[in-house]
């Protein structure tokens, strides 16, 4: 029996759902829409675990995105791929920094984007995503709100720019993102006139400034879905491609670089986390019950409080 068809004898016998990022291995995508689950981004795959039958909640992405599963579903058994897999944005916002980088600002309305640690969400007012970063923030300015954002400082300075809201940013930043060159991509841009840039805004800001769609994963989804142009430079982790070529065959996607002259690769924009995510872990944690989540329940609540402000907005 192959790998694939064991992980779905076992997601079976233990009434159990795979949840899968845009950024893991197409393998573990197909594998997640094959058995009846999701691929989509952190949030979404969340919400999907949490209004699905199944009992357990298989979540293959990283560490911050088995705590959202299991915060929005706390009677459920959630389980990771594997639990070194983490997110250099929750790593760069330890709750005892944060809580006193907020204790500093108690005028400040505290908003974090869903890339951190449980306690951190448990800590804020607000927990957005890059898809709901600007509708949110810019409904607290028109309140008249000072913000207080964390932890991402280029989706942070980019939400800024676009609301003028009144933020203060922590300093995180995602090591992928982070990577991509706005002098490479304009010469890219240059050998190819005919492309659609489309930016992640986690990216730095003058990366930013090169875009035709800045947009959350799934926004950069649907733009080489719908938009006119047969050619598309991608500034984001290129485990997204697979969904692009699935919703889009016949339109050419070329990764945006992450280095400059003379490096050893134009483009590594990979998540070395994301890619521990694998068949083998796949199946033996669905056999063995390997890296369950568990989340203090009083932390798990406030942390529920905070997420829930954000899907009642949006709703």
């Amino acid at each position: 029996m192959s790998i694939t068809d064991q992980i779905k004898t076992e997601l079976k016998a233990k009434n159990a759902v795979l949840v899968a990022h845009y950024y893991v291995s197409s393998e573990l995508q197909t594998l997640a829409e094959e058995t009846g689950g999701i691929v989509s981004d952190s949030l979404e795959m969340a919400r999907f675990g949490q209004s699905s039958t199944a009992d357990t909640i298989v979540v293959a992405g990283v560490k911050f995105m088995g705590e959202t599963a299991k915060i929005l579903s706390p009677e459920k058994t959630v389980l990771v791929l594997d639990e070194q897999a983490t997110c250099s944005l929750d790593e760069d916002c330890p709750i005892d920094e944060f809580s006193k980088f907020c204790d500093q600002h108690p005028d400040r309305t505290v908003v974090v984007y869903a890339n951190t640690s449980a306690e951190v969400k448990a800590r804020a007012d607000w927990v957005v995503t890059s898809g709901s970063a600007l509708i949110v923030i810019k409904n607290l300015k028109q309140q008249g709100k000072k913000i207080l954002w964390a932890p991402d400082k280029h989706l942070g300075n980019y939400v800024q720019q676009e609301t003028g809201a009144d933020m203060l940013l922590w300093q995180g930043s995602c090591v992928i993102h982070e990577r991509f060159k706005a002098d490479a991509l304009a010469n890219l841009k240059a050998h190819h006139p005919e492309a659609g840039v489309l930016v992640h805004p986690e990216s730095p800001q003058e990366v930013v400034d090169l875009a035709d769609v800045v947009g959350s994963t799934t926004a950069l989804i649907n733009a080489v879905r719908d938009r006119d142009e047969q050619t598309f430079i991608v500034a984001t982790d290129n485990g997204i491609f697979h969904k692009m070529r699935e919703v889009a065959p016949n339109k050419t996607l070329i990764e945006a670089p992450t280095a400059g002259q003379g490096a050893d690769c134009e483009s590594c924009a990979h998540c070395e986390w994301m890619a521990m995510n694998t068949l083998d872990n796949c199946l033996n944690t669905i056999k063995f019950g390997n890296n369950e989540i568990k989340i203090d329940p009083s932390i798990n609540q406030k942390a529920k409080n905070s997420i829930q402000k954000l899907l009642d907005f949006t709703a």
